[in-house]
């Protein structure tokens, strides 16, 4: 009964603080969830015309190629937002971290619930332009939870690592950045990992953002359905998962010192 009481205590929180962040982002912005999307459209735009415009795309991706791009940049947008902000989880809340006895975990978790939820508010702007370009949605839909699920598990992890070791290594926050700069170009987002070279193949599917998008591209796409890439983000994920708990739990208490 106790840690059932727990772990509802701990969800409420969780709940209230992920409220607080979104209601933060939005009161404070005069167009508001506009800027959650903004960001994906614009850079979908951009690529969409410099692939089909200016240069011949080949094999890159599928048409629609605009559909193609978003449905990976959304969850992109998701998984780069929730890792930048989680090397400032703890330093931008000193004040409530040291005041309350919350499990200190649940200011990673907030971020990553406040990200995957702006994700989940932009699929509309997905389903608008696929609707608008004649993409044709397929039974691979019905596997959307499996890719959310191991995305939000993917990105926690990471969160876990990043966040109490950039209390000691203040320089890591911008070390991250250039990381997901790098990690943008070498996941399948503007391209299909069909679209690599024989030897490239097999390397790119220990990306675990790899099988992820390619749940995600599958609604429309069905040929980016890959099990082999899916199963190898799934074992990279709890892989992640697993280090982040163990980095976590070995670094608390110092962080706390440090903070």
């Amino acid at each position: 009964m106790a840690s059932r009481s727990a772990a509802r205590r701990y969800r409420h929180a969780l709940w209230l603080l992920t409220a607080r962040d979104l209601r933060v982002r939005y009161s404070t912005s005069a167009l508001g969830y506009l800027w959650s999307i903004l960001d994906p459209l614009v850079m979908s735009a951009i690529y969409w015309f410099v692939f089909t415009q200016v240069f011949h795309r080949g094999k890159v991706g599928e048409e629609p190629y605009i559909v193609f791009l978003l449905s990976a940049l959304l969850p992109w947008m998701w998984f780069t937002g929730a890792v930048s902000d989680s090397t400032r989880a703890f330093v931008s809340e000193t004040k409530l971290i040291r005041s309350t006895t919350i499990p200190r975990s649940i200011w990673v978790a907030r971020v990553n619930a406040s990200k995957g939820i702006e994700f989940l508010l932009s699929l509309p702007v997905l389903a608008v332009f696929a609707i608008a370009t004649g993409a044709h949605l397929h039974w691979q839909v019905a596997l959307y939870p499996l890719a959310i699920v191991l995305q939000a598990a993917l990105v926690y992890g990471i969160g876990l690592i990043v966040a109490p070791l950039v209390v000691f290594f203040r320089d890591l926050e911008r070390a991250v950045k250039l990381i997901l700069r790098f990690f943008f170009y070498a996941s399948p987002i503007i391209y299909s990992t069909t679209a690599l070279p024989d030897r490239l193949h097999d390397i790119a599917a220990f990306n675990p953002l790899s099988g992820i998008f390619g749940i995600y591209r599958s609604a429309f796409f069905p040929s980016q359905l890959d099990w082999f890439e899916i199963a190898v983000s799934a074992v990279v994920t709890v892989v992640v998962l697993a280090i982040g708990l163990v980095v976590f739990r070995r670094s608390e208490h110092r962080v706390l010192k440090e903070l």
